[in-house]
């Protein structure tokens, strides 16, 4: 939760200046048919902190998941609908780690899990933004996404007792956020703040179906958030 507030608050004082400065009564337009173009491109970079949904099948301990921030980096292809719809492809690198602790074993090398992960993720995604206020426009964005997992250990012979965690690599999540364009003298400026939820199970079960680390597992599914930095 701490790393959120610290996310929510360099986003709002990133914000704030800008906004400031273009609640003037005449500002200076810049970039007038930034917009207008059918298409568009530009890049983004950004951070992330992704967590694990867990359903049980039956009532025990839960686990425990250690949450670290990773980064983002992709780009961005975007058509134009009307001058409020915007049809975006956001391909990125997603780099993330997580530490799931399983409770019941003393030992430290069965208790703890490090699942460290590389999305590759394709989202096709749909930007609805309201009208232009001088030089800054608010939008929401949200879509469906596919994920390739480099780090899933899927097709490992390797499960839990040789310490190997699994996942599956093929995640297919849906997306949501917000965010605010700034036109500035050069380029479009977009921070945002995006939801990312898993629709798929990711856990690849270890063989022995009475495991104690996934035997007790009838889901596990993503969810995270990331701040992206876009430029266009």
């Amino acid at each position: 939760m701490k790393y959120i507030l610290v996310f929510l608050i360099g986003f709002l004082m990133l914000v704030a200046s800008p906004l400031h400065a273009q609640f003037k009564e005449k500002p200076i337009i810049n970039l007038e048919n930034e917009d207008k173009a059918l298409l568009n491109w530009g890049y983004y970079l950004g951070f992330n902190q992704y967590g694990f949904k867990f359903e049980y099948k039956n009532d025990l301990d839960d686990i425990l998941v250690d949450k670290s921030i990773g980064f983002n980096v992709g780009l961005i292809g975007e058509l134009r609908i009307n001058e409020f719809l915007d049809l975006r492809f956001e391909p990125g690198l997603f780099y993330t780690s997580r530490t799931l602790g399983f409770k019941g074993f003393t030992n430290p090398n069965d208790a703890l899990r490090e699942v460290k992960s590389t999305y590759i993720n394709f989202p096709l995604l749909l930007k609805v933004s309201a009208r232009r206020f001088g030089n800054w426009k608010p939008y929401i964005i949200g879509g469906v996404s596919a994920s390739l997992n480099l780090g899933s250990n899927e097709n490992s012979l390797d499960d839990n007792s040789s310490g190997t965690f699994r996942m599956t690599k093929t995640v297919y999540n849906w997306e949501v956020g917000f965010g605010i364009d700034f036109y500035t003298e050069y380029f479009k400026f977009s921070p945002s703040i995006r939801g990312v939820f898993a629709l798929s199970n990711e856990l690849v079960p270890d063989n022995d179906p009475n495991s104690p680390w996934t035997g007790n597992i009838d889901a596990m599914k993503t969810r995270g958030f990331f701040v992206n930095f876009t430029f266009e």
